[in-house]
């Protein structure tokens, strides 16, 4: 009726984990930790131009710039703030763009704002755009589905004279 198998006898035994020795005393724990924290990685700060400061060139970067002092050039970047003291003279291109001061030129960007205390002279070519009460603009205002692209920008061809 009941058999004896191999069912019920108990298996080799599994090989218990070695437990370390110890042959010194324990030591107490610091109450702090020194030990370096890893580092967040934080947004970069936007980089500044001064008031004081004047550029005559292109600037581009992928980053994030404040502009309060004088460009004459083409500025391209991620996102642009144009101070109230900044006057800037080309075209500026940059994913946000937010004009305090004056601008004489072409604006692109996906986001254009033009604070009450903006001056533009130029067209903008935007895919949203806000103006508050106060900003002053001269040009024309177009939206597109990718204002960065310059799919969009006007092509200049010469025309042979007297056709």
């Amino acid at each position: 009726m009941f058999s004896r198998s191999k069912i019920n006898e108990p298996g080799p035994k599994a090989a218990e984990p070695e437990k370390p020795k110890i042959d010194a005393m324990p030591v107490a724990k610091p109450a702090y930790d020194f030990a370096p924290t890893p580092a967040v990685k934080a947004k970069p700060a936007a980089s500044v131009l001064s008031s004081d400061l004047m550029i005559t060139g292109n600037i581009k970067t992928t980053g994030d710039i404040q502009i309060e002092g004088t460009v004459e050039g083409d500025i391209r970047a991620h996102m642009l703030t144009v101070g109230e003291s900044a006057t800037i003279k080309g075209e500026i291109m940059a994913d946000d763009i937010v004009v305090n001061g004056r601008v004489i030129g072409r604006v692109r960007g996906l986001k254009v704002r033009l604070t009450s205390t903006a001056r533009v002279e130029g067209d903008i070519i935007h895919k949203t755009i806000a103006i508050e009460s106060g900003a002053h603009f001269e040009g024309s205002v177009q939206r597109q589905e990718d204002p960065l692209s310059m799919g969009g920008a006007k092509q200049i061809t010469a025309q042979p004279l007297g056709k």
